[in-house]
């Protein structure tokens, strides 16, 4: 029997029986559909946090030098957090030296860290509370790629002056002033202190549901003066290219090591991350899903061919009398159970089909409804249909073999 026909044969087959065809690659459909979406949502969400969050957190062509590594997910043990709390503070004669050493940077800039400041913002009779407080040198804000709605940034002569002003990200100028270009020259209560509205940074957004835009920032020494200097207090650095940054970094590091006395060999009491470290932590425990993904596809996809081969063994059975004709008629062996095998394969390939559109699907709502990206990637999609076709051809081989082996006589004989 020529594949085309039989290819045909199946989809008939198919059809006639719509229902019990759905119910039988329900296992395939729900299978192909998880991993489907589960994948565009992880493959969504890392080039999420490569393009999006690790930019707003460190900046574009940027790296810091920190008391602590970045660890989004808390130290893992005891001993490495008594390792790393034993370090030295960043400093800012270390931020002289970085700058030292970098004359070609485009910025090197101060800011404070952990732990956090929180306080409540009040203009008159209105009020935000547990307002994220920071302090910077005024190259932070180049590094961080601030433009100003309104207003200007902070300057070195507000560093060195110490001088009682802020700028307000843009959800804190709105929730006070409405319009944020009322906010230039406010006074302001930053917890119970006073201080004047300098500038207002133009709106950059919220990551998966944060915003990156309800914050207060005072000039360093201002922000130390009133509140200590924090215990992780950042450099960060930027750069005019991304090709600068791993030589940039080998000098900082450098830089840091001779300003910190360390002898060769001695670990570094300090680190210089970039974004990748960022991106590198999220692809970690992405690996873990990925790892978890198989195995709940497989066993649906076990359950699901278990079904196709039963569904297939009855059809052998209800069209046994339609096999003893064809084989009277001349049908070979291998024509009966290229027939099946065929039909067990176009039924799960559909399934698979079904399955990608659902996928597909679950995706686009998840995107659409949640700050979760998703992104179909069409390895997937292959992956997918591959694996429904695949069990259509593991599940369907005993059915056609069943098939192809009944006796043509003791078949036209059947009811």
């Amino acid at each position: 029997m020529p594949l085309l026909e039989a290819t045909l044969l199946a989809f008939a087959a198919i059809w006639t029986a719509k229902l019990r065809s759905f119910f039988t690659l329900l296992g395939i459909i729900v299978s192909v559909g998880f991993l489907v979406a589960v994948v565009a949502i992880i493959q969504g969400m890392n080039a999420y946090v490569e393009e999006s969050v690790a930019g707003a957190v460190i900046g574009t062509n940027s790296f810091q030098v920190r008391r602590s590594p970045i660890a989004l997910g808390g130290f893992t043990t005891d001993e490495e957090f008594k390792r790393i709390n034993r370090r030295p503070v960043i400093s800012h004669e270390d931020a002289e030296v970085v700058r030292a050493a970098l004359p070609a940077a485009e910025a090197v800039a101060v800011s404070s860290g952990w732990p956090p400041v929180t306080k409540d913002i009040t203009y008159r009779n209105t009020t935000v509370g547990s307002v994220i407080v920071s302090g910077a040198t005024p190259d932070y804000q180049l590094v961080q790629d601030y433009r100003f709605e309104a207003g200007e940034p902070l300057t070195q002569i507000d560093i060195n002056e110490r001088r009682y002003v802020v700028v307000l990200g843009y959800d804190i100028a709105s929730d006070l002033f409405r319009n944020p270009e009322r906010a230039i020259g406010k006074k302001i209560r930053v917890g119970r202190r006073e201080l004047t509205v300098k500038g207002v940074i133009a709106k950059k957004g919220r990551v998966l549901g944060q915003s990156f835009d309800a914050f207060v920032m005072l000039p360093i020494s201002t922000f130390e003066s009133f509140y200590g200097r924090r215990r992780t207090t950042t450099i960060s650095v930027k750069m005019t290219e991304a090709d600068d940054l791993p030589g940039a970094m080998d000098r900082a590091e450098e830089a840091m090591r001779l300003s910190h006395k360390l002898r060769p060999g001695e670990e570094n009491d300090f680190s210089i991350e970039k974004a990748d470290a960022l991106v590198a932590f999220w692809k970690d425990l992405t690996r873990v899903l990925f790892a978890v993904i198989p195995a709940v596809v497989a066993i649906g996809i076990v359950v699901g061919g278990i079904v196709i081969m039963n569904i297939m063994l009855m059809s052998v059975n209800e069209r046994t009398r339609e096999i003893g004709i064809r084989k009277s008629l001349g049908a070979s062996r291998g024509d009966i159970e290229r027939q099946f095998l065929v039909e067990a394969v176009v039924l799960s390939a559909v399934g698979g089909l079904m399955g990608v559109a659902g996928g597909w699907l679950l995706a686009w709502l998840v995107s659409a409804a949640t700050p979760l990206p998703a992104r179909v990637t069409g390895w997937s999609v292959v992956a997918a249909l591959a694996l429904g076709a695949g069990t259509g051809i593991v599940f369907g081989v005993y059915p056609a073999t069943r098939a192809a082996r009944l006796d043509p006589i003791t078949a036209l004989r059947a009811e």
